[in-house]
């Protein structure tokens, strides 16, 4: 009986050690198939879109209109995006840098606008 045991104690040592390595080497990462694909739209066409549908954007952001809230331009429209301090990572972007922007819409009776997830700079 002590060997029975033991032999499951060192089974799930071993399990234990496996599956945090396999934690490790996949940190970061995340299922990039079918069905995450997500397309550049304009504003015009973010505008027609559900409250919480998942957005990706290019064109510019024109000016700070409040503490975390932008005018974001495509060339086809208009759109207050808010933009929370942690998701510039760092970087620095003027009305003249093409960016991409993810988030998702938030809409409600008297606002329409984009809660940004993340912004980049568009090498042109």
């Amino acid at each position: 009986m002590n060997k029975l045991k033991l032999l499951s104690l060192a089974a799930l040592s071993a399990l234990a050690v496996s599956s945090a390595a396999n934690a490790k080497d996949n940190m970061g990462g995340g299922f990039t198939g079918p069905g995450t694909d997500v397309a550049v739209i304009t504003v015009e066409q973010a505008k027609g879109l559900n409250d919480e549908a998942m957005v990706i954007l290019r064109g510019n952001i024109q000016k700070q209109i409040g503490e975390e809230m932008y005018i974001f331009s495509d060339g086809t429209g208009t759109i207050n995006v808010e933009i929370d301090d942690d998701d510039w990572m760092g970087q620095n972007i003027g009305p003249d840098d093409l960016v991409e922007i993810k988030g998702e819409i938030d809409k409600g009776w008297t606002k329409l606008e984009i809660e940004v997830d993340q912004i980049n700079k568009v090498n042109n």
